[in-house]
């Protein structure tokens, strides 16, 4: 049933409801299509094959099928590959030192509690008292 030049329609995908014609198969649950749709491995199962075959040669290019749906009046869209153009490069965000300095500081000032500063000078500034034998 499925053969080279088989017209379809596409019943699963973007391309659902669009006229086909098999281009070439592939094995026997995939094959390539194009035509109305775009030029693509497809699942058979996701075709509904018509009565009508056209004659083509296997892998025939888009312009031969092009040529053959004009001639049974259906209508074709012409897709043009995209242009690729390179990716700009990641660049790794600089450390400004200065900054983190200015971090570092300021958490040191923050996790000080003034009250316990106080505190530890009171006690190195109280002088010690020296022991005195009491038996003198």
């Amino acid at each position: 049933m499925l053969e080279i030049g088989r017209l379809c329609i596409k019943t699963a995908g973007r391309d659902a409801g669009k006229k086909t014609c098999i281009v070439d198969i592939i094995d026997s649950k995939f094959v390539l299509i194009d035509g109305a749709t775009r030029r693509r491995k497809c699942n058979v199962s996701h075709l509904e094959p018509l009565d009508k075959v056209i004659n083509i040669k296997k892998n025939a290019s888009h312009e031969e099928i092009k040529k053959e749906f004009l001639l049974l009046n259906i209508e074709v869209k012409d897709t043009k590959p995209k242009t690729r153009t390179e990716r700009p490069k990641k660049q790794r965000k600089k450390k400004e030192k200065s900054i983190e300095i200015d971090k570092k500081e300021t958490k040191k000032e923050k996790t000080k509690n003034p009250k316990k500063d106080e505190k530890k000078k009171v006690k190195k500034e109280t002088p010690k008292l020296e022991k005195t034998n009491s038996n003198d």
